[in-house]
Protein backbone atom coordinates (compact mmCIF):
# COMPACT_ATOMS: atom_id res chain seq x y z
CA UNK A 1 0.00 0.00 0.00
CA UNK A 2 3.04 2.07 0.48
CA UNK A 3 2.42 3.58 -3.61
CA UNK A 4 -0.66 4.57 -2.10
CA UNK A 5 0.58 6.53 1.00
CA UNK A 6 3.02 8.14 -1.26
CA UNK A 7 0.22 9.32 -3.51
CA UNK A 8 -1.57 10.60 -0.51
CA UNK A 9 1.45 12.68 0.31
CA UNK A 10 2.04 14.01 -2.80
CA UNK A 11 -1.69 15.82 -3.13
CA UNK A 12 -1.38 17.02 1.07
CA UNK A 13 2.16 18.59 -0.23
CA UNK A 14 0.91 19.93 -3.31
CA UNK A 15 -1.97 21.66 -1.85
CA UNK A 16 0.50 22.92 1.23
CA UNK A 17 2.25 24.68 -1.66
CA UNK A 18 -0.86 26.14 -3.06
CA UNK A 19 -1.71 27.49 0.48
CA UNK A 20 1.64 29.07 0.74
CA UNK A 21 1.98 33.03 1.13
CA UNK A 22 5.42 34.77 2.05
CA UNK A 23 6.21 31.42 2.91
CA UNK A 24 4.23 30.62 5.61
CA UNK A 25 1.01 28.33 4.91
CA UNK A 26 -2.00 29.85 4.97
CA UNK A 27 -5.08 27.29 5.90
CA UNK A 28 -8.54 30.02 4.46
CA UNK A 29 -6.55 29.54 1.33
CA UNK A 30 -7.80 26.02 1.71
CA UNK A 31 -11.51 26.97 0.69
CA UNK A 32 -10.31 27.42 -2.96
CA UNK A 33 -9.85 23.46 -3.10
CA UNK A 34 -12.22 22.25 -0.60
CA UNK A 35 -13.36 19.39 -2.90
CA UNK A 36 -9.69 17.88 -3.05
CA UNK A 37 -9.29 18.62 0.79
CA UNK A 38 -12.17 16.54 1.39
CA UNK A 39 -11.13 13.76 -0.73
CA UNK A 40 -7.72 13.17 0.80
CA UNK A 41 -9.27 13.24 4.26
CA UNK A 42 -10.74 10.15 3.14
CA UNK A 43 -8.30 8.89 1.68
CA UNK A 44 -6.14 8.88 4.77
CA UNK A 45 -9.48 7.66 6.75
CA UNK A 46 -9.40 4.76 4.66
CA UNK A 47 -5.49 4.15 4.83
CA UNK A 48 -5.93 4.34 8.53
CA UNK A 49 -8.29 2.13 8.55
CA UNK A 50 -6.47 -0.48 6.68
CA UNK A 51 -3.14 -0.42 8.42
CA UNK A 52 -5.48 -1.42 11.33
CA UNK A 53 -7.03 -4.44 10.15
CA UNK A 54 -4.11 -5.50 8.60
CA UNK A 55 -2.15 -5.28 11.93
CA UNK A 56 -4.55 -7.19 13.39
CA UNK A 57 -4.14 -9.57 10.60
CA UNK A 58 -0.30 -9.97 11.57
CA UNK A 59 -1.52 -10.19 14.76
CA UNK A 60 -4.12 -13.48 14.28
CA UNK A 61 -2.60 -14.77 11.40
CA UNK A 62 -3.32 -18.40 12.25
CA UNK A 63 -7.36 -17.33 12.17
CA UNK A 64 -8.19 -17.96 8.57
CA UNK A 65 -11.26 -15.65 8.66
CA UNK A 66 -8.96 -12.88 9.95
CA UNK A 67 -6.89 -12.92 7.30
CA UNK A 68 -9.83 -13.52 4.51
CA UNK A 69 -11.50 -10.25 5.47
CA UNK A 70 -8.31 -8.35 5.76
CA UNK A 71 -7.37 -9.31 2.47
CA UNK A 72 -11.12 -8.48 1.06
CA UNK A 73 -10.83 -4.99 2.84
CA UNK A 74 -7.34 -4.22 1.35
CA UNK A 75 -8.42 -4.71 -1.29
CA UNK A 76 -11.81 -2.44 -1.35
CA UNK A 77 -9.72 0.04 0.00
CA UNK A 78 -6.92 0.32 -2.38
CA UNK A 79 -9.39 0.65 -5.18
CA UNK A 80 -11.28 3.38 -3.37
CA UNK A 81 -8.39 5.48 -2.57
CA UNK A 82 -6.63 5.21 -5.95
CA UNK A 83 -10.50 6.08 -7.98
CA UNK A 84 -10.58 9.41 -5.04
CA UNK A 85 -6.98 10.25 -6.66
CA UNK A 86 -7.67 9.71 -10.16
CA UNK A 87 -10.49 12.22 -10.07
CA UNK A 88 -8.36 14.77 -8.35
CA UNK A 89 -5.47 13.75 -10.08
CA UNK A 90 -4.55 17.06 -12.17
CA UNK A 91 -5.83 19.23 -8.87
CA UNK A 92 -3.30 17.36 -6.56
CA UNK A 93 -0.29 17.28 -9.40
CA UNK A 94 -0.03 13.56 -9.36
CA UNK A 95 1.87 12.09 -12.51
CA UNK A 96 0.79 8.80 -14.52
CA UNK A 97 3.70 6.90 -13.89
CA UNK A 98 2.64 6.57 -9.78
CA UNK A 99 -1.05 6.41 -10.93
CA UNK A 100 0.38 3.32 -12.90
CA UNK A 101 2.03 1.94 -9.80
CA UNK A 102 -0.87 2.70 -8.04
CA UNK A 103 -3.20 0.55 -10.49
CA UNK A 104 -0.97 -2.14 -10.93
CA UNK A 105 -1.29 -2.64 -6.73
CA UNK A 106 -5.13 -2.63 -7.30
CA UNK A 107 -5.12 -5.22 -9.59
CA UNK A 108 -2.69 -7.36 -7.73
CA UNK A 109 -4.83 -6.85 -4.07
CA UNK A 110 -7.88 -8.02 -5.86
CA UNK A 111 -9.74 -11.01 -5.02
CA UNK A 112 -11.34 -13.41 -7.73
CA UNK A 113 -14.56 -14.63 -6.97
CA UNK A 114 -14.32 -17.92 -6.14
CA UNK A 115 -12.10 -16.93 -3.05
CA UNK A 116 -14.48 -14.35 -1.75
CA UNK A 117 -17.13 -17.08 -1.81
CA UNK A 118 -14.62 -19.09 0.38
CA UNK A 119 -14.40 -16.73 2.86
CA UNK A 120 -18.33 -16.24 2.64
CA UNK A 121 -18.19 -20.02 3.72
CA UNK A 122 -16.16 -19.32 6.37
CA UNK A 123 -17.65 -16.94 7.77
CA UNK A 124 -21.55 -18.65 7.58
CA UNK A 125 -19.83 -21.52 9.14
CA UNK A 126 -18.08 -19.62 12.16
CA UNK A 127 -19.95 -16.16 12.44
CA UNK A 128 -18.44 -13.29 13.64
CA UNK A 129 -18.25 -14.42 17.30
CA UNK A 130 -15.44 -16.65 15.87
CA UNK A 131 -13.29 -13.43 15.53
CA UNK A 132 -10.84 -12.75 18.06
CA UNK A 133 -11.47 -9.08 20.07
CA UNK A 134 -7.70 -8.63 20.95
CA UNK A 135 -8.72 -7.29 23.90
CA UNK A 136 -7.15 -8.87 27.00
CA UNK A 137 -9.07 -10.83 29.05
CA UNK A 138 -10.02 -8.19 31.60
CA UNK A 139 -11.64 -5.73 29.07
CA UNK A 140 -13.19 -8.82 27.47
CA UNK A 141 -15.00 -9.73 30.69
CA UNK A 142 -16.20 -5.71 30.73
CA UNK A 143 -17.42 -6.14 26.99
CA UNK A 144 -19.19 -9.65 27.87
CA UNK A 145 -20.60 -7.69 31.01
CA UNK A 146 -22.40 -4.90 28.67
CA UNK A 147 -23.15 -7.23 25.76
CA UNK A 148 -25.38 -9.35 28.19
CA UNK A 149 -27.27 -6.06 29.64
CA UNK A 150 -27.72 -4.86 25.97
CA UNK A 151 -29.27 -8.13 25.19
CA UNK A 152 -31.43 -9.17 28.56
CA UNK A 153 -31.98 -5.07 29.58
CA UNK A 154 -31.79 -2.38 26.32
CA UNK A 155 -32.68 -4.52 23.53
CA UNK A 156 -36.29 -5.75 24.74
CA UNK A 157 -37.31 -1.97 24.83
CA UNK A 158 -35.06 -0.77 22.38
CA UNK A 159 -38.15 -0.88 19.64
CA UNK A 160 -40.57 0.66 21.36
CA UNK A 161 -39.26 3.33 22.43
CA UNK A 162 -37.98 4.02 18.67
CA UNK A 163 -41.80 3.46 17.07
CA UNK A 164 -43.42 5.70 19.85
CA UNK A 165 -40.23 8.38 20.43
CA UNK A 166 -41.07 7.65 24.30
CA UNK A 167 -38.70 8.76 26.80
CA UNK A 168 -35.83 6.23 28.32
CA UNK A 169 -37.74 4.13 31.31
CA UNK A 170 -36.44 4.75 34.56
CA UNK A 171 -35.61 1.05 35.09
CA UNK A 172 -33.49 1.15 31.89
CA UNK A 173 -31.15 4.08 33.68
CA UNK A 174 -31.26 2.41 36.95
CA UNK A 175 -30.38 -0.11 35.38
CA UNK A 176 -27.10 0.81 33.73
CA UNK A 177 -26.56 3.04 36.80
CA UNK A 178 -25.86 0.19 38.78
CA UNK A 179 -23.55 -1.15 36.44
CA UNK A 180 -21.72 1.91 36.25
CA UNK A 181 -22.25 3.36 33.06
CA UNK A 182 -22.10 6.62 34.04
CA UNK A 183 -18.87 6.55 35.99
CA UNK A 184 -16.56 4.91 32.96
CA UNK A 185 -15.23 8.03 32.13
CA UNK A 186 -14.62 9.62 35.82
CA UNK A 187 -11.54 8.63 38.21
CA UNK A 188 -12.10 6.53 40.67
CA UNK A 189 -11.63 9.23 43.30
CA UNK A 190 -14.43 10.55 42.77
CA UNK A 191 -16.70 7.12 42.47
CA UNK A 192 -16.44 6.64 38.87
CA UNK A 193 -14.46 3.67 37.66
CA UNK A 194 -11.59 5.40 35.68
CA UNK A 195 -8.34 4.83 37.30
CA UNK A 196 -7.13 7.82 38.96
CA UNK A 197 -3.74 7.19 37.46
CA UNK A 198 -4.16 5.73 33.77
CA UNK A 199 -7.17 6.78 31.46
CA UNK A 200 -9.06 3.73 30.03
CA UNK A 201 -10.24 4.79 26.36
CA UNK A 202 -10.14 1.70 25.47
CA UNK A 203 -12.43 -0.08 28.04
CA UNK A 204 -14.92 3.46 27.38
CA UNK A 205 -15.51 2.64 23.74
CA UNK A 206 -15.73 -1.18 24.52
CA UNK A 207 -18.96 -0.19 26.85
CA UNK A 208 -20.17 2.30 24.59
CA UNK A 209 -20.26 -0.34 21.21
CA UNK A 210 -22.41 -2.82 23.07
CA UNK A 211 -24.54 -0.32 24.61
CA UNK A 212 -25.50 1.27 21.13
CA UNK A 213 -25.32 -2.59 19.56
CA UNK A 214 -28.82 -2.73 22.11
CA UNK A 215 -30.07 0.21 20.92
CA UNK A 216 -28.39 3.73 19.77
CA UNK A 217 -30.82 6.07 21.36
CA UNK A 218 -31.69 4.40 24.20
CA UNK A 219 -28.31 3.58 25.78
CA UNK A 220 -25.65 3.83 22.90
CA UNK A 221 -24.80 7.64 24.31
CA UNK A 222 -25.81 7.43 27.97
CA UNK A 223 -22.60 7.44 28.94
CA UNK A 224 -21.30 10.51 26.42
CA UNK A 225 -23.14 12.99 28.11
CA UNK A 226 -21.50 12.38 31.49
CA UNK A 227 -18.01 11.94 30.23
CA UNK A 228 -18.04 15.35 27.95
CA UNK A 229 -18.95 16.93 31.37
CA UNK A 230 -16.12 14.82 33.50
CA UNK A 231 -13.61 15.67 30.84
CA UNK A 232 -14.19 19.72 31.04
CA UNK A 233 -14.83 19.47 34.77
CA UNK A 234 -11.48 17.45 35.14
CA UNK A 235 -9.56 20.18 32.70
CA UNK A 236 -11.11 23.51 34.04
CA UNK A 237 -13.41 22.84 36.60
CA UNK A 238 -12.00 23.70 40.12
CA UNK A 239 -11.56 20.92 43.05
CA UNK A 240 -14.61 22.47 45.00
CA UNK A 241 -16.54 21.84 41.03
CA UNK A 242 -15.10 18.64 40.68
CA UNK A 243 -15.97 17.48 44.46
CA UNK A 244 -19.60 18.83 43.82
CA UNK A 245 -20.52 17.19 40.52
CA UNK A 246 -18.41 14.30 39.81
CA UNK A 247 -19.38 11.98 41.98
CA UNK A 248 -23.67 12.48 41.61
CA UNK A 249 -22.66 12.33 37.87
CA UNK A 250 -21.08 9.04 38.12
CA UNK A 251 -23.39 7.61 40.30
CA UNK A 252 -26.19 8.40 37.87
CA UNK A 253 -27.86 10.49 40.59
CA UNK A 254 -27.64 13.65 38.08
CA UNK A 255 -28.06 13.18 34.49
CA UNK A 256 -26.62 15.91 32.14
CA UNK A 257 -27.18 17.17 28.67
CA UNK A 258 -24.63 19.53 26.63
CA UNK A 259 -25.68 22.48 24.91
CA UNK A 260 -23.36 24.09 22.52
CA UNK A 261 -24.97 24.19 19.21
CA UNK A 262 -27.23 27.51 18.10
CA UNK A 263 -29.53 27.91 15.05
CA UNK A 264 -27.06 29.74 13.61
CA UNK A 265 -23.23 28.39 14.71
CA UNK A 266 -23.59 24.54 13.85
CA UNK A 267 -19.88 23.18 14.66
CA UNK A 268 -18.56 26.69 14.45
CA UNK A 269 -18.09 26.82 17.97
CA UNK A 270 -16.66 30.03 18.54
CA UNK A 271 -19.76 31.48 16.66
CA UNK A 272 -21.77 30.68 19.66
CA UNK A 273 -24.04 34.04 20.86
CA UNK A 274 -25.88 32.89 23.77
CA UNK A 275 -25.41 36.26 26.20
CA UNK A 276 -23.92 35.53 29.64
CA UNK A 277 -24.31 39.07 31.12
CA UNK A 278 -23.08 39.61 34.72
CA UNK A 279 -25.43 40.79 37.67
CA UNK A 280 -25.79 40.27 41.44
CA UNK A 281 -24.34 36.89 42.41
CA UNK A 282 -23.73 35.69 39.26
CA UNK A 283 -25.08 35.64 35.20
CA UNK A 284 -28.04 36.18 33.05
CA UNK A 285 -28.81 33.94 29.96
CA UNK A 286 -30.75 35.05 27.32
CA UNK A 287 -30.67 33.07 23.64
CA UNK A 288 -31.36 30.38 22.23
CA UNK A 289 -29.47 26.99 21.78
CA UNK A 290 -30.42 23.79 19.40
CA UNK A 291 -29.30 20.05 18.89
CA UNK A 292 -29.02 19.60 22.99
CA UNK A 293 -29.74 15.69 23.37
CA UNK A 294 -31.66 14.59 26.56
CA UNK A 295 -32.01 18.37 27.74
CA UNK A 296 -35.57 17.55 29.50
CA UNK A 297 -34.65 14.58 31.52
CA UNK A 298 -31.51 16.00 32.52
CA UNK A 299 -30.99 17.86 35.76
CA UNK A 300 -27.40 19.15 34.59
CA UNK A 301 -27.29 21.14 31.55
CA UNK A 302 -23.51 21.56 30.77
CA UNK A 303 -23.77 25.32 28.14
CA UNK A 304 -21.46 27.06 26.27
CA UNK A 305 -21.77 31.32 26.37
CA UNK A 306 -20.42 34.29 25.32
CA UNK A 307 -19.38 36.63 28.44
CA UNK A 308 -17.74 39.14 26.15
CA UNK A 309 -19.88 40.78 23.93
CA UNK A 310 -17.34 41.79 21.40
CA UNK A 311 -17.96 38.92 19.26
CA UNK A 312 -14.63 39.64 17.01
CA UNK A 313 -13.41 37.74 20.30
CA UNK A 314 -14.40 34.75 18.82
CA UNK A 315 -13.58 31.83 21.08
CA UNK A 316 -11.72 33.84 23.16
CA UNK A 317 -14.99 35.19 24.44
CA UNK A 318 -16.68 32.20 25.37
CA UNK A 319 -17.48 30.33 29.27
CA UNK A 320 -18.57 27.46 30.44
CA UNK A 321 -21.52 27.07 33.11
CA UNK A 322 -23.46 24.57 34.82
CA UNK A 323 -26.97 24.94 35.15
CA UNK A 324 -29.35 22.61 37.35
CA UNK A 325 -32.78 22.25 36.68
CA UNK A 326 -35.78 19.96 37.58
CA UNK A 327 -36.21 16.34 35.35
CA UNK A 328 -38.84 16.54 32.94
CA UNK A 329 -40.48 13.54 30.89
CA UNK A 330 -41.85 14.37 27.18
CA UNK A 331 -41.35 16.32 24.94
CA UNK A 332 -41.34 19.65 26.03
CA UNK A 333 -40.79 21.56 29.10
CA UNK A 334 -41.27 25.34 30.38
CA UNK A 335 -38.72 26.08 33.55
CA UNK A 336 -39.23 29.24 36.12
CA UNK A 337 -37.24 30.30 38.31
CA UNK A 338 -38.13 31.89 41.61
CA UNK A 339 -36.73 35.39 40.48
CA UNK A 340 -38.76 34.82 37.37
CA UNK A 341 -35.99 33.89 34.80
CA UNK A 342 -37.18 31.05 32.23
CA UNK A 343 -35.81 28.09 30.48
CA UNK A 344 -38.11 26.87 27.78
CA UNK A 345 -37.33 23.36 25.74
CA UNK A 346 -39.31 21.75 23.00
CA UNK A 347 -38.21 18.45 21.38
CA UNK A 348 -37.18 17.99 17.39
CA UNK A 349 -38.55 15.66 15.50
CA UNK A 350 -36.18 12.90 14.03
CA UNK A 351 -36.16 10.49 11.80
CA UNK A 352 -34.34 8.54 14.13
CA UNK A 353 -31.99 8.61 17.26
CA UNK A 354 -34.91 8.29 19.50
CA UNK A 355 -35.90 8.07 23.13
CA UNK A 356 -33.24 10.75 24.37
CA UNK A 357 -35.00 13.49 22.09
CA UNK A 358 -32.88 16.56 21.18
CA UNK A 359 -34.19 20.05 21.84
CA UNK A 360 -34.19 23.75 20.94
CA UNK A 361 -33.92 25.74 23.81
CA UNK A 362 -34.49 29.37 24.84
CA UNK A 363 -33.02 31.30 27.70
CA UNK A 364 -34.88 34.01 28.86
CA UNK A 365 -33.08 36.06 31.98
CA UNK A 366 -31.78 32.81 33.35
CA UNK A 367 -30.43 33.32 36.75
CA UNK A 368 -27.16 31.16 36.97
CA UNK A 369 -25.03 31.50 40.24
CA UNK A 370 -21.75 32.72 40.23
CA UNK A 371 -19.78 29.26 41.53
CA UNK A 372 -21.35 27.71 38.17
CA UNK A 373 -19.06 29.38 35.92
CA UNK A 374 -16.77 26.09 35.46
CA UNK A 375 -12.82 26.98 36.73
CA UNK A 376 -14.79 30.15 38.39
CA UNK A 377 -13.26 33.51 37.68
CA UNK A 378 -10.00 32.26 36.36
CA UNK A 379 -12.94 30.01 33.75
CA UNK A 380 -13.96 33.26 32.09
CA UNK A 381 -13.50 32.98 28.53
CA UNK A 382 -11.99 29.73 29.06
CA UNK A 383 -15.00 27.79 27.73
CA UNK A 384 -13.92 26.77 24.12
CA UNK A 385 -10.91 25.31 25.48
CA UNK A 386 -13.00 23.54 28.09
CA UNK A 387 -15.83 21.93 25.97
CA UNK A 388 -12.86 21.10 23.30
CA UNK A 389 -11.16 19.16 26.18
CA UNK A 390 -14.70 17.85 26.65
CA UNK A 391 -15.29 16.58 23.21
CA UNK A 392 -11.87 14.97 22.94
CA UNK A 393 -12.99 11.76 23.48
CA UNK A 394 -16.57 12.15 21.49
CA UNK A 395 -15.16 11.62 18.65
CA UNK A 396 -13.80 8.12 19.20
CA UNK A 397 -16.69 7.49 21.55
CA UNK A 398 -18.98 8.34 18.49
CA UNK A 399 -16.97 5.59 15.99
CA UNK A 400 -17.85 3.20 18.70
CA UNK A 401 -21.32 4.01 18.64
CA UNK A 402 -21.19 3.47 14.82
CA UNK A 403 -19.79 0.10 15.34
CA UNK A 404 -21.94 -1.22 18.00
CA UNK A 405 -24.77 0.29 14.62
CA UNK A 406 -23.19 -1.67 12.62
CA UNK A 407 -22.67 -4.75 14.64
CA UNK A 408 -26.34 -5.21 15.16
CA UNK A 409 -27.21 -4.68 11.55
CA UNK A 410 -24.84 -7.89 10.47
CA UNK A 411 -25.71 -9.93 12.91
CA UNK A 412 -29.38 -9.00 11.48
CA UNK A 413 -28.35 -9.50 8.43
CA UNK A 414 -26.70 -12.37 8.80
CA UNK A 415 -29.32 -14.70 10.69
CA UNK A 416 -31.97 -13.46 8.52
CA UNK A 417 -29.91 -14.61 5.34
CA UNK A 418 -29.50 -17.86 6.60
CA UNK A 419 -32.93 -18.52 6.50
CA UNK A 420 -34.91 -16.90 4.28
CA UNK A 421 -35.87 -18.48 1.14
CA UNK A 422 -36.16 -17.44 -1.77
CA UNK A 423 -35.99 -19.15 -5.66
CA UNK A 424 -35.85 -22.64 -3.90
CA UNK A 425 -32.60 -21.85 -1.50
CA UNK A 426 -31.49 -19.69 1.37
CA UNK A 427 -30.09 -16.03 0.32
CA UNK A 428 -26.69 -17.12 1.85
CA UNK A 429 -26.31 -19.95 -0.72
CA UNK A 430 -26.35 -16.24 -3.30
CA UNK A 431 -22.78 -15.33 -3.95
CA UNK A 432 -24.13 -12.15 -4.16
CA UNK A 433 -25.50 -12.27 -0.89
CA UNK A 434 -22.35 -13.68 0.44
CA UNK A 435 -20.31 -11.59 -0.73
CA UNK A 436 -22.12 -8.80 0.76
CA UNK A 437 -21.69 -10.29 4.03
CA UNK A 438 -17.90 -10.61 3.38
CA UNK A 439 -17.66 -6.85 2.62
CA UNK A 440 -19.86 -6.09 5.40
CA UNK A 441 -17.65 -8.15 8.36
CA UNK A 442 -14.52 -6.58 6.72
CA UNK A 443 -15.90 -2.96 6.95
CA UNK A 444 -16.95 -4.12 10.68
CA UNK A 445 -13.66 -5.45 11.29
CA UNK A 446 -11.72 -3.04 10.20
CA UNK A 447 -13.73 -0.06 12.22
CA UNK A 448 -13.45 -1.79 15.36
CA UNK A 449 -9.53 -2.56 15.16
CA UNK A 450 -9.59 1.14 14.08
CA UNK A 451 -11.09 1.96 16.91
CA UNK A 452 -8.93 0.16 19.56
CA UNK A 453 -5.95 1.05 18.05
CA UNK A 454 -6.90 4.77 18.27
CA UNK A 455 -7.71 4.40 21.95
CA UNK A 456 -4.89 2.79 22.43
CA UNK A 457 -3.21 6.35 21.13
CA UNK A 458 -5.07 8.51 23.32
CA UNK A 459 -4.74 6.34 26.11
CA UNK A 460 -0.58 7.30 25.25
CA UNK A 461 -1.36 10.99 25.63
CA UNK A 462 -1.97 10.93 21.29
CA UNK A 463 -4.23 9.88 18.81
CA UNK A 464 -6.28 13.87 18.55
CA UNK A 465 -5.90 13.24 14.56
CA UNK A 466 -6.28 9.26 14.18
CA UNK A 467 -9.86 9.77 16.59
CA UNK A 468 -10.99 12.53 13.82
CA UNK A 469 -10.32 9.98 11.08
CA UNK A 470 -11.58 6.75 13.04
CA UNK A 471 -14.77 8.97 13.66
CA UNK A 472 -14.92 10.01 9.72
CA UNK A 473 -14.38 6.57 8.64
CA UNK A 474 -16.98 4.78 10.84
CA UNK A 475 -20.10 6.67 10.57
CA UNK A 476 -19.71 6.37 6.55
CA UNK A 477 -19.22 2.98 6.95
CA UNK A 478 -22.15 2.48 9.45
CA UNK A 479 -24.46 4.18 7.16
CA UNK A 480 -23.24 2.07 4.09
CA UNK A 481 -23.65 -1.63 6.39
CA UNK A 482 -27.14 -0.90 7.68
CA UNK A 483 -28.12 0.03 3.63
CA UNK A 484 -26.83 -3.36 2.60
CA UNK A 485 -28.27 -4.76 5.91
CA UNK A 486 -31.57 -3.29 4.58
CA UNK A 487 -30.97 -4.67 1.31
CA UNK A 488 -30.50 -8.09 2.33
CA UNK A 489 -33.94 -7.87 4.11
CA UNK A 490 -35.94 -6.76 1.07
CA UNK A 491 -38.87 -5.35 1.21
CA UNK A 492 -39.23 -6.43 5.61
CA UNK A 493 -36.25 -4.06 5.93
CA UNK A 494 -38.65 -1.15 4.90
CA UNK A 495 -41.06 -2.16 7.52
CA UNK A 496 -41.03 -0.93 11.20
CA UNK A 497 -41.46 -4.04 12.61
CA UNK A 498 -38.20 -5.19 11.34
CA UNK A 499 -34.96 -3.76 13.47
CA UNK A 500 -32.64 -3.32 10.64
CA UNK A 501 -35.06 -0.27 9.43
CA UNK A 502 -34.20 1.21 12.86
CA UNK A 503 -30.59 1.28 12.76
CA UNK A 504 -30.85 2.37 9.02
CA UNK A 505 -32.25 6.13 10.65
CA UNK A 506 -30.10 6.03 13.58
CA UNK A 507 -26.95 5.47 11.47
CA UNK A 508 -27.79 8.89 9.49
CA UNK A 509 -27.07 10.78 12.45
CA UNK A 510 -23.63 9.43 12.74
CA UNK A 511 -21.77 11.43 10.26
CA UNK A 512 -23.37 14.93 11.61
CA UNK A 513 -23.22 14.91 15.31
CA UNK A 514 -19.85 15.31 17.20
CA UNK A 515 -18.69 16.93 14.12
CA UNK A 516 -20.29 17.26 10.63
CA UNK A 517 -18.67 14.84 8.09
CA UNK A 518 -17.68 17.80 6.01
CA UNK A 519 -15.97 20.28 8.90
CA UNK A 520 -14.52 16.93 10.07
CA UNK A 521 -12.54 16.06 6.52
CA UNK A 522 -12.15 20.15 5.95
CA UNK A 523 -11.24 22.15 8.88
CA UNK A 524 -9.60 19.80 11.10
CA UNK A 525 -8.33 16.29 9.23
CA UNK A 526 -7.07 17.82 5.62
CA UNK A 527 -6.05 21.23 7.06
CA UNK A 528 -4.02 19.69 9.68
CA UNK A 529 -2.54 17.40 7.51
CA UNK A 530 -1.55 19.08 4.85
CA UNK A 531 -0.14 22.17 7.51
CA UNK A 532 1.96 19.16 8.27
CA UNK A 533 2.85 17.99 5.22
Amino acid sequence: MEVLHELLGTGLHHLKQRCTRAEKFDPDLLDNHQQSCYDLAFCAAELSAERAITTYADRFGSNALVTGLAAAFRAEIAGSVLARLQIRAVDLNLNEESLAAASVLVRRLQLDESTLTDIGTALLEAGSEALPTGLGSEIDLVRQTFARFADTIVAPLAESIHRDDTDIPASLIEAAAELGCFGTCIPQRFGGLQDDAVPDSLGMIVVTEQLSRGSLGAAGSLITRPEIAARALLAGGTELQQRTWLPRLAAGELLCAISITEPDTGSDVAAVSLRASRTDGGWLLNGSKTWCTFAGRSELLVVLARTNPDKSQGYRGLSLFLIEKPAYAGHQFVHTQAGGGKLEGKAIATLGYRGMHSYDLFFTDYFVPEANLVGAEAGEGQGFYYTMAGFSGGRIQTAARAIGVMQAAFDRALEYAAQRKTFGKVLSANGLIRNKLVRMLANLTASRQFSYAVARLLDAGGGQMEASLVKLFTCRTAEWITREAMQIHGGMGYAEESAVSRYFVDARVLSIFEGAEEVLALKVIARTLIANA
